[in-house]
């Protein structure tokens, strides 16, 4: 790691770093790197934070600590605020229930749907996030689908779209991600490698973190990112990145999803 820092710099030398690392220390640099200067990068914080098992979320957590010997919810705390902060809060909390059929049936998820309903949408006057993002973030994924479906049937709206209408800014884009992560993985990981090369100049560390923390689905989420823009990975990288860096995201990339 110190030759890598000595050696390289710049984007090239930020995804060499978190490559020289496990996968879980690797997050926990990235969250380091994301809290950084003024303002902290909320976006890339919500993929880390959300959507995680609960078995996954502590050993992040005691990660974090091990090596950075401070709190990792303290220090979320203290970057993100308002609805950031309470989405972030509900993913840290590493509280996800296992599926039970006798508890997670039709019935209940009628009235967590309406409940989502009141909370949001149809609620007269202001949205309760905590209680959106409780449901969003700490209900199974087959259960989430559940609710997903009747909430469609009954209100017009996927759960995606009632959060893009409810929310604003980084809390959105965050929980949007959250549900697709659990409903359309791979959808949702290529529409934030797009995200990262929106508008003026690229998101070059929200695009190094996708590519690496999801190395093991970048053949699904490849095959996803062209079904729905009509262009490959690889391409949107040459498109957007330069130099040695353009070369490693192209390598890795290649590795799992190599093109004909």
């Amino acid at each position: 790691k110190d030759v890598l820092k000595k050696e390289t710099s710049g984007d090239f030398g930020q995804a060499m770093k978190y490559l020289s690392l496990d996968p879980v220390r690797a997050e926990c640099a990235m969250i380091k790197d994301a809290c950084k200067g003024i303002g902290s990068h909320a976006t890339l914080l919500h993929t880390i934070l959300v959507g995680r098992s609960n078995r996954d979320m502590e050993l992040l957590k005691k990660t974090y600590y091990k090596y950075y010997t401070k709190d990792l919810t303290g220090i979320i705390s203290s970057e993100l605020g308002g609805d950031n902060w309470k989405l972030a809060s509900a993913g840290l909390q590493a509280a996800e229930e296992p599926f039970d059929p006798d508890y997670h049936t039709e019935e209940k998820a009628e009235e967590d749907a309406e409940e989502i309903w009141k909370n949001g949408q149809g609620k007269f006057f202001g949205t309760d996030e905590t209680k959106l993002f409780k449901t969003v973030v700490l209900s199974p994924p087959k259960y989430l689908r559940m609710i997903n479906e009747i909430y469609t049937d009954k209100y017009g709206y996927t759960l995606t779209k009632a959060m893009e209408e409810e929310l604003g800014g980084n809390a959105r884009r965050g929980a949007v991600f959250a549900i697709k992560m659990r409903l359309k993985p791979y959808e949702a990981i290529a529409e934030m490698v797009k995200a990262s090369c929106a508008g003026i100049g690229t998101d070059e560390l929200l695009l190094t973190c996708c590519v690496i923390r999801y190395q093991d689905m970048m053949g699904h989420v490849n095959f996803a990112h062209e079904e729905m823009y009509g262009k490959n990975l690889q391409d949107r990288v040459r498109d957007e990145c330069d130099g040695d860096y353009k070369k490693l995201l192209l390598s890795l990339l290649e590795k799992v999803s190599p093109e004909s």
